[in-house]
C-alpha cells in the first residue's frame, strides 16, 4: 500500500499530496520526508536508489527543468513493484499541467493520479503473474528431464548389471588360467599383481633381500630403493656439517663509531656537548624546570584569507588555457553547444564532462566510491535542464559540482566549541571530548594541540590517559601535560578505560576544570574487543563531543574506517539511541600538497564536519578547515 505521494518544489512549497487530496491515512510517523531532504537531497546523495527511515521506504525523482521533486512513501516490508513506474507517470502528467503561478492542484490532478495509480498496480500484477508462470514452467522442465533420465537409467542399469555378471565370470576364468601359466608369463617379462605378490612372499624373497641389501627386488625392476636414498641423505648431511665446521669463527662485532663534531678549517675545535635533550632524573623521566615557552597564538584563531586578486588571475589563466586547448581536446570541442539556446541536457551529454571530473577528483585522493556518487548526484540534478545560449556543458557541470562540494563541506550545525564549553560551565559540568581513531594517526599529539588552544582562551583543561593498551601511551601524555602545565588523570595500564574516564570526569568536576580531553587507544575498525571497549566508554560517560582523528593521507580506506567505526558504535551500543562520531580532526595536512580528497571522503561518508586540521608538529599547528580553499583545490 502506498502511504503517500508528495509533489513539492525545490524551494519547499508543497504543490500536491495524496494524503491531503484523497483523505488517506494519518500523518506519517517520524517525518520520513524531512529525513530524506536532510540526509539525501541536501547532502548530494540524490543519486541513491532509495532511502529508508524507520518502517518506511522512500523513492523519488526530479524534474530539474521545472525544479520539482516527486517522492513516494510506502511500508518497507511490502516491496511494491510499481513505485518507479508510478513516479515516472506522475512526473510526466504533472509536468504538463504545472504552472509556476499556481499553488494548489488538488482539483486538477487528483483524478489523474487515481487513474495512474490503478494502471500502475494492474501492470505490476500482470508482471507478477507472468513471472510466476515462467518460474513454474522452468521448475517443471528439469523435473520432467530428471524423470526421463531416471527411467532410462533404470532400464540401462539392469543390462549393465547383467553384462557385468558375464564379464565377471569371464575374468574369473581368466584369473584361474593366469595362475596356471606363471612360468610362461614370467619368461615374457609380464607379471600380474598376483604373480608378483607370490614371488615376493615366496621363493625369491631371500634372494631379493640379499641382493646388495635392497629390499624391493632387482634394481632393473625400477622399484624404489629406500636404503640408497637414506645413504645419499646421510652423505649430504655429512658434507654440510663438514662445511659448517670449516667456516672460520664469527668476527667480533666492531665498535660503533660515535658521531664526531665537524671541525672546519678556519675554526678552532669546540668542546661543547652535542646532546640538547632535557636532563633526566634517576627514573629516566625528563626534568623540566619551567613551563614551555609561549609559542604564539594557535592557528585556530587566525582566519585563512585567500587573495581575491590571485584567485581572479588563476581563473582567467584557466579560462585562457581552456580556450587555447579547445582544438586539441576531442571531447572538449563538443562542449560548445546550444548556440541557438534551450538545449535540454541528458545523461549522454553529461557523461564526458562527468568522467573527466571524476578522474580529477580521484587524483586529489577522493575515494572512488565517493567520486562516483558525487558525479551521479550532479548528473541527477542537471538532467532535463535547459542549457543557456553560448554555455558550455563542462562549465555547467563544474559549477554544479562546486556548489555540491561547498554544500557538503559546510557544517550543518554550529561547531563553536568555546561556546559549548561556556554552556557546560554554566551547568557546573566539565565539557568532555573523546578522541578516537585507528593506530598511529596522531591522537595524543593533536589532543595536546587542542589543549594548548583551549589554554589560550583561559580555560582550565585536564587530560585523561585512557589508552591503557599501548606501551608508552601514558608517558607520552604525561610529557605533554608537564610541558603545558596542566593536570593529568592516569591509572596506569591494563585498566578498564571506561572506568578511568569516569573517574577522570569526577575528578574534573571536583576540581572545577572546564574541559576534559580523553585520550583512547588506537584501534583498527575490525578489532571487535577494542571497539566494544570504546562503545562502553562512550555509553558510560556520555561525552559532549566524540572526535574521530584521521589522516589526510588515506584515500579509499577513509570510507571503510568511518563506516565501520559508526557501524560498530551503533551495533555495540547498549542504549536505544546510539552515540556516533560528532566531528573529525584531520591530521598530517601539511604532508599532502593538493591531495585534499580525504576531507571530502570523510565528511561525505559520516555527515560530520571537520572541526580541526593538524598541519605541523608544534602546539600552534592547529587550524580550521577552509572550505573555499578545499573546493578550489579539488576542482583546479
Amino acid at each position: 500500500m502506498l502511504e503517500e505521494l508528495l509533489i513539492f518544489t525545490r524551494g519547499g512549497l508543497i504543490l500536491w499530496s495524496s494524503c491531503r487530496a484523497l483523505g488517506g491515512s494519518a500523518a506519517l510517523k517520524g517525518s520520513p520526508i524531512d529525513a530524506l531532504i536532510r540526509s539525501c537531497l541536501l547532502e548530494e546523495r540524490s543519486a541513491d536508489a532509495s532511502f529508508s527511515q524507520d518502517t518506511y521506504a522512500l523513492k523519488w525523482t526530479f524534474n530539474n527543468d521545472l525544479g520539482l521533486v516527486f517522492v513516494a512513501v510506502y511500508q518497507r516490508m511490502l516491496h511494491l513493484l510499481y513505485v518507479d513506474d508510478l513516479l515516472a507517470a506522475v512526473r510526466k502528467e504533472f509536468s504538463q499541467i504545472y504552472d509556476p503561478r499556481r499553488l494548489s492542484y488538488d482539483d486538477v490532478f487528483t483524478d489523474v493520479f487515481r487513474q495512474l495509480h490503478l494502471e500502475a498496480e494492474a501492470r505490476a500484477e500482470a508482471m507478477k503473474k507472468t513471472r510466476q508462470q515462467n518460474t513454474l514452467t522452468s521448475s517443471r522442465a528439469p523435473a520432467a528431464a530428471a524423470a526421463a533420465a531416471g527411467g532410462g537409467k533404470k532400464n540401462g542399469g539392469g543390462a549393465a548389471r547383467g553384462g557385468a555378471g558375464k564379464k565377471g565370470g569371464a575374468e574369473s576364468g581368466k584369473d584361474d588360467s593366469d595362475g596356471s601359466s606363471d612360468s610362461g608369463k614370467e619368461h615374457n617379462g609380464k607379471l600380474t599383481n598376483g604373480t608378483v605378490k607370490g614371488h615376493q612372499n615366496g621363493v625369491k624373497k631371500d634372494a631379493v633381500v640379499a641382493d646388495n641389501g635392497k629390499e624391493n627386488g632387482d634394481p632393473n625392476d625400477g622399484a624404489f630403493d629406500v636404503n640408497t636414498l637414506r645413504k645419499k641423505i646421510g652423505k649430504k648431511n655429512t658434507k654440510k656439517n663438514d662445511a659448517v665446521a670449516k667456516k672460520p669463527a664469527a668476527k667480533a662485532e666492531p665498535k660503533k663509531n660515535v658521531k664526531q663534531k665537524r671541525v672546519w678549517d678556519d675554526q678552532p675545535p669546540k668542546t661543547g656537548k652535542l646532546d640538547f635533550t632535557d636532563p633526566a632524573d634517576e627514573r629516566g623521566e625528563e626534568v623540566i624546570e619551567q613551563a614551555i615557552a609561549h609559542q604564539g597564538d594557535s592557528m585556530m584563531d587566525k582566519d585563512e584569507a585567500l587573495s581575491s586578486d590571485s584567485e581572479d588571475e588563476e581563473e582567467e589563466d584557466g579560462e585562457g588555457n581552456a580556450e587555447a586547448g579547445q582544438k586539441k581536446k576531442g571531447w572538449f570541442t563538443s562542449m560548445f553547444k546550444s548556440i541557438a539556446g534551450n538545449n535540454v541536457l541528458d545523461k549522454a551529454d553529461l557523461q564526458p564532462a562527468l568522467k573527466a571530473l571524476k578522474d580529477r577528483l580521484m587524483t586529489k585522493n577522493v575515494a572512488e566510491e565517493i567520486a562516483e556518487k558525487l558525479c551521479e548526484s550532479v548528473a541527477a540534478s542537471l538532467e532535463g535542464k535547459k542549457l543557456g545560449s553560448f554555455t558550455r556543458i563542462s562549465s555547467t557541470v563544474q559549477t554544479a559540482m562546486e556548489e555540491a562540494l561547498t554544500r557538503i563541506l559546510t557544517p550543518r550545525r554550529s561547531i563553536d566549541i568555546l561556546r559549548d564549553v561556556q554552556a557546560a560551565k554554566e551547568r557546573g559540568k566539565p565539557y568532555v571530548v573523546v578522541f578516537v581513531g585507528v593506530n598511529g594517526v596522531g591522537k595524543s599529539t593533536n589532543l595536546a594541540k587542542v589543549a594548548y588552544w583551549l589554554l589560550q582562551h583561559n580555560l582550565s583543561v585536564m587530560m585523561a590517559a585512557c589508552d591503557t593498551f599501548r606501551s608508552g601511551a601514558v608517558e607520552q601524555l604525561r610529557t605533554h601535560a608537564r610541558r603545558l602545565q596542566i593536570p593529568i588523570f592516569e591509572k596506569g595500564y591494563e585498566k578498564d578505560p571506561a572506568v578511568v574516564a569516569k573517574e577522570a570526569i569526577q575528578e574534573a568536576t571536583r576540581n572545577k576544570s572546564d574541559v576534559v580531553l580523553v585520550d583512547t587507544a588506537g584501534r583498527m575498525q575490525d578489532n571487535e574487543p577494542l571497539m566494544r571497549a570504546l562503545s562502553k566508554l562512550i555509553n558510560l560517560n556520555k561525552p559532549d563531543l566524540v572526535l574521530f582523528v584521521g589522516e589526510a593521507l588515506v584515500g579509499n580506506d577513509a570510507v571503510d574506517q568511518l563506516n565501520k567505526f559508526n557501524q560498530k558504535l551503533a551495533d555495540l551500543s547498549t542504549v536505544p539511541t546510539a552515540r556516533l562520531i560528532d566531528g573529525i580532526l584531520l591530521t598530517k595536512f601539511d604532508t599532502i600538497d593538493d591531495k585534499v580528497g580525504a576531507a571530502l571522503s570523510m565528511v561525505y561518508i559520516s555527515g560530520s564536519p571537520v572541526m580541526f586540521v593538524g598541519c605541523g608538529q608544534s602546539y600552534t599547528d592547529l587550524k580550521k578547515l577552509n572550505v573555499k580553499s578545499i573546493v578550489k583545490t579539488l576542482l583546479k
